[in-house]
């Protein structure tokens, strides 16, 4: 099956924009409850499926044997902005290790930030690796590779910390993973379905309810994320401040190319969401709609306007356009 037509941009009455994608919404069983698009279409996750990565964080024993705080485990499973909440813990977390900034591996990056790309720009100094919206996730498997005593270069795709991470993508995503492509941030991200992505989500929306070694790391990360929102994301982004209007009891995370995940513990569900075209305001509006849809966000939160039903605003702050859902997915 075909993409299908999610998110429309409407300007002056005339249909201007449409994005395709596909989305599925998995069970507590990881069965399809709804699905638009072609489930069973390949996609890479990028760093939608973050927490997947840190699960063998957690699983080695190596959160616990380093001590990790939920806050850092939020860090290894984040997209952030480069803000000094994020790169501080960032650099205290590899001083711990007895590593430093070159140790990582996932190359500097300007920050999202504006006051951390204001400085950087006012005392003319160059963005390092802490800055990388990966710098958590990387940190992570340094952590990883300390403790299995692995060589430097943590991110070839034969390491041991990828082959844990590998297997442990394939066993929650219940599929043998076709390939991977490398990832902006030099990692090799696994490629999957959209119903093995979803499915994935199920499983930590559900981990809560079981006693494994895997489920406890799950339910970890997913209470991490919620716990802290700001380090997922940041300010002014869609992760952070989806998880806020839902009060912590969800946690979203985007990936690069317009992918988007959700774990929905109350409800007991995993989603996934993929436009087709890369943007990344579409797939903001797509998961908004789709908690909604789960009854994980109230309709009425002022939030839903920001990514779904506010218009979009020109220069001058005068509204010139409007999102509205493509009949095919809101039917």
């Amino acid at each position: 099956m075909a993409a299908v037509p999610m998110v429309e941009l409407w300007r002056g009455g005339i249909l201007e924009s449409m994005h395709s994608g596909h989305a599925v919404i998995c069970d507590d069983k990881g069965g399809i409850v709804e699905a638009w698009g072609d489930p069973e279409a390949v996609i890479f996750p990028r760093s939608s499926c973050k927490m997947v990565q840190a699960l063998p964080l957690i699983e080695s024993g190596a959160a616990a044997a380093y001590g990790l705080s939920d806050a850092q485990l939020a860090l290894a499973c984040a997209s952030h902005n480069g803000a000094a909440i994020h790169t501080g813990p960032v650099a205290r977390w590899l001083a711990d290790l007895g590593l430093g900034e070159a140790d990582l591996r996932c190359g500097p990056q300007m920050p999202d930030d504006g006051d951390a790309r204001k400085k950087l720009i006012c005392t003319d100094k160059k963005p390092c690796q802490l800055h990388n919206n990966c710098s958590g996730k990387h940190t992570g498997f340094l952590t990883l590779n300390k403790h299995l005593k692995g060589g430097p270069e943590y991110i070839d795709p034969d390491h041991p910390v990828q082959r844990t991470v590998r297997a442990a993508f394939e066993e929650v995503t219940d599929l043998l993973s076709p390939g991977f492509g490398i990832d902006g941030c030099s990692a090799p991200n696994f490629a999957t379905t959209m119903h093995g992505l979803a499915r994935a989500m199920a499983f930590f929306a559900t981990a809560y309810s079981r006693n494994g070694l895997r489920d406890r790391a799950a339910t970890r990360l997913v209470g991490a994320m919620q716990a802290y929102p700001e380090l997922v994301a940041g300010e002014r982004r869609a992760c952070t401040n989806l998880m806020r209007a839902m009060g912590g009891r969800v946690a979203v995370k985007t990936g690069a190319e317009a992918m988007f995940t959700a774990i929905l513990p109350d409800q007991k569900r995993g989603i996934a969401v993929k436009i087709m075209d890369g943007a990344d305001r579409a797939s903001e509006a797509a998961i908004t709609a789709l908690l909604i849809r789960a009854g994980a966000l109230d309709r009425n939160h002022p939030i839903v306007d920001r990514y779904l039903t506010g218009p979009i605003l020109n220069r001058r702050r005068i509204a010139a356009a409007e999102i509205r859902l493509a009949p095919e997915f809101t039917g």
